[in-house]
């Protein structure tokens, strides 16, 4: 009886003691790839210490955080295209929208530490799209001539590969050569271009996802410069300057862009201003009037809206008043006899 009295408060502190076990939550994968329109599968498992029936909640993060499993159903985009098998979800034939960082979070309100969760990203791969190919149909010896491929609807970005009359271009191996490509931008260029670049071209591009796509191939024609033609052009080119500018030197001469040019004079209010111009030029005669502005600029409709310039002299001088006629001599009265 003594040995059980001692050995009781041992147990007793030994229970007290016992480590508690917090919801432990895992997946499998933390990072998930599928091809675009294929099922995604975002994997979580859990163990709780006493809740045999903890809540299960995904979320999806971005700008703000939306459910995707909330009190036993699926919400948004996900309501009839996703399911669960414990805690793991299936994504039926995700997309570029489906594409993001989820949460998986297990709730066991039983247990002494009763939230844990984890995370998975998923991205969504799309291979490659027809690129879009930009090939010159002709171009001239000894100049720089580049070709571009581009597909920007891939994930991961494509890489690209050129061909010539369905053979390959490979990458130059050593410095001087006449050609570069750049297998990231899809750009093939021509350092100068010779004859014997002539052909038809086309791009593949591939990255890993799904089957390569190529463009439609285009011929680019290669051509010597017409030195005759150029010389020929530049010589028309000088005739017609000279030409021109030996008729705008005579016309000048004969004075054919010269302006009319008429004096006018002040007048009395009452009288009219001979050689009047149009109503508007009218207007503004008499506001050069009292302004006493000696010139003017108006326009008249029979030359073709040349402008007119008229001068106004200032009024001559009134004449001299004509001398008084001399005063008569005064008339001496006769005497009275």
């Amino acid at each position: 009886m003594e040995g059980t009295c001692l050995y009781l408060p041992v147990v007793i502190l030994l229970v007290q003691c016992s480590p508690s076990f917090a919801v432990t939550v895992t997946t499998n994968r933390h990072k998930v790839e599928v091809e675009e329109f294929s099922d995604a599968v975002l994997s979580c498992t859990f163990r709780t210490e006493k809740d045999q029936n903890p809540r299960i909640e995904w979320k999806k993060k971005g700008r703000d955080v939306s459910f995707v499993y909330f009190e036993g159903n699926f919400r948004g985009p996900f309501e009839d295209r996703a399911t669960i098998d414990g805690a793991t979800v299936t994504l039926k034939r995700v997309t570029q929208d489906d594409a993001g960082e989820y949460r998986c979070e297990i709730s066991a309100p039983l247990d002494t530490v009763n939230l844990g969760e984890t995370n998975v990203t998923l991205k969504v791969l799309v291979p490659p799209h027809t690129p879009s190919c930009e090939i010159p149909s002709a171009a001239v010896t000894g100049s720089v001539v580049q070709l571009h491929c581009r597909d920007q609807q891939s994930i991961p970005p494509a890489t690209y590969s050129w061909f010539k009359d369905n053979l390959p271009i490979f990458q130059p191996r050593h410095a001087n050569a006449t050609y570069v490509i750049n297998s990231h931008t899809g750009v093939l260029e021509f350092k100068a271009v010779v004859k014997e670049d002539s052909g038809r071209y086309s791009c593949l591009a591939s990255n890993g996802v799904g089957s390569p796509k190529m463009c439609e191939g285009k011929h680019m024609t290669i051509e010597d410069v017409n030195v005759s033609a150029v010389v020929a052009a530049v010589l028309v080119v000088c005739l017609v300057v000279v030409v021109c500018g030996c008729g705008g030197y005579l016309l000048h001469r004969s004075g054919f862009f010269s302006h009319p040019t008429s004096t006018m004079s002040f007048r009395p209010k009452n009288h009219r201003i001979s050689n009047t111009p149009s109503p508007s030029c009218s207007e503004k005669l008499a506001f050069r009037r009292q302004t006493w502005d000696p010139v003017i600029f108006c326009f008249y409709p029979w030359t073709l809206d040349l402008p007119t310039r008229f001068y106004f002299n200032p009024p001559p001088p009134p004449p001299p008043p004509p001398p008084l006629p001399p005063s008569p001599a005064p008339v001496t009265p006769p005497p009275y006899d």
